[in-house]
């Protein structure tokens, strides 16, 4: 049932990434251009989408393989999390302008990393 759920997560995610990405470009380009964030927020929404599809990997993995990894387990919770916390505190620091959601963001990269040490190790088990 695992693998449903990030699945599931994924292509959430996924589809968020195409809206918010569509919201960026229309009606928040004038004020990302003025307040420099533009490749900021383009970070964000590139970030999310690479993760939405480890997102739907790490389902894919865990239905083929018909048990359930732990580590693949572990690896989906933390591209959750990594997606949530290093896109979402880009986008809140490009609306806000508030400089301390930058100091937020590489804890989201810490768990996007953590996800992919999570899928070799789960290679290697």
């Amino acid at each position: 049932m695992l693998h449903k759920a990030f699945l599931l997560a994924g292509s959430i995610f996924a589809g968020l990434g195409v809206a918010i990405g569509a919201f960026g470009a229309h009606k928040l380009k004038d004020f990302l251009l003025q307040t420099g964030r533009t490749e900021t927020f383009e970070k964000a929404v590139m970030y999310q989408f690479y993760h939405s599809f480890a997102l739907l990997i790490v389902g894919v993995l865990i239905l083929q393989m018909q048990f359930n990894n732990k580590y693949l387990t572990y690896a989906g919770y933390s591209f959750i999390a990594g997606i949530i916390i290093f896109s979402g505190s880009l986008y809140i620091l490009c609306l806000t302008e508030t400089p301390k959601w930058g100091a937020v963001t590489p804890i989201g990269g810490v768990c996007m990393i953590a996800g992919w040490i999570l899928v070799c190790m789960s290679f290697l088990k």
